[in-house]
C-alpha cells in the first residue's frame, strides 16, 4: 500500500500512522536523501527478521540504522570527540559512520566486532518517523543483496509490496547509496563510496 507523505513537511496524522505500523512489527519503505530503504523497528526481531528474509542477506552482515539527531546517536554508539566533530559538520547528509556500539543496539544490528552503522539522512519524512517512534529504525537499500537498488515508490510497490506493510512515497530520487565511513578507534575509512563527498577527509 502506497501512502504519500509531503517531503518538504509530513503530515503529522501519516507519520503517526506509520509509526503504529512500525510499533507493530511491520516493515515499510521510505525516503532517504540517497535512495529508498527498508525499514522497521531495531527493537522488533520480527520485523528485523523480515528484511533479511525479503533482501536475501547473510544475517551475519548487520543493518545500519536512522538516529534522529547528534544527541540520539550517543545512546546508540561510542561517540568520541573526534568522532563527534565529523559527524557535526557532515550530518544529517548522505553518510552512513560505522562506530563502537553501545549494549543498548540489539545483538541482530551489530557485527563481531560490536560496531554498528549510524545514518541521520537530510530527509523530514524518514527524521520525522524516527522522532515519532522516539528511537532509531532500520536503513538498508529497497533491493534483493545485490541487485540493483530502487529510487521510485512506484516501481517498489510492484515488485515488493506485496512483502511490505507500506510503502511511503516521497517522491523520486537519485539513486546512489550512502558513503560509509568507519570512525573506529578515531581513524578515518572509507568502506564504500557512494553519493556523500569524501574529498573533505584528505584536508584533515
Amino acid at each position: 500500500m502506497i501512502l504519500s507523505l509531503n517531503p518538504e513537511n509530513p503530515q503529522q496524522r501519516l507519520v503517526k500512522r506509520v509509526v503504529e505500523c512500525l510499533k507493530q512489527g511491520g516493515v515499510i519503505a521510505y525516503p532517504t536523501d540517497t535512495i529508498y530503504g527498508l525499514g522497521c523497528d531495531i527493537f522488533n526481531k520480527k520485523g528485523v527478521k523480515k528484511i533479511y528474509q525479503i533482501k536475501q542477506r547473510d544475517p551475519r552482515k548487520p543493518f545500519s540504522f536512522i538516529c534522529a539527531d547528534l544527541s540520539d546517536v550517543s545512546n546508540y554508539a561510542q561517540v568520541s570527540n573526534f568522532a563527534f566533530k565529523i559527524m557535526k559538520r557532515y550530518l544529517p547528509g548522505p553518510y552512513t559512520f560505522v562506530l563502537e556500539a553501545s549494549r543498548v543496539v540489539p545483538d541482530l544490528l551489530t557485527t563481531r566486532q560490536k560496531t554498528v552503522g549510524i545514518r541521520i539522512p537530510n530527509n523530514a519524512i524518514a527524521l520525522s518517523i524516527v522522532r515519532e517512534l522516539g528511537h532509531p529504525i532500520v536503513t538498508t537499500s529497497v533491493n534483493v543483496t545485490g541487485a540493483d537498488s530502487h529510487c521510485d515508490p512506484a516501481v517498489i510497490e510492484g515488485q515488493v509490496g506485496k512483502q511490505l506493510d507500506l510503502v511511503i512515497d516521497g517522491g523520486s530520487l537519485l539513486g546512489e547509496q550512502s558513503t560509509v565511513i568507519s570512525l573506529i578507534d578515531d581513524k578515518i575509512e572509507i568502506l564504500r563510496q557512494g553519493s556523500g563527498d569524501t574529498s573533505w577527509i584528505h584536508q584533515l
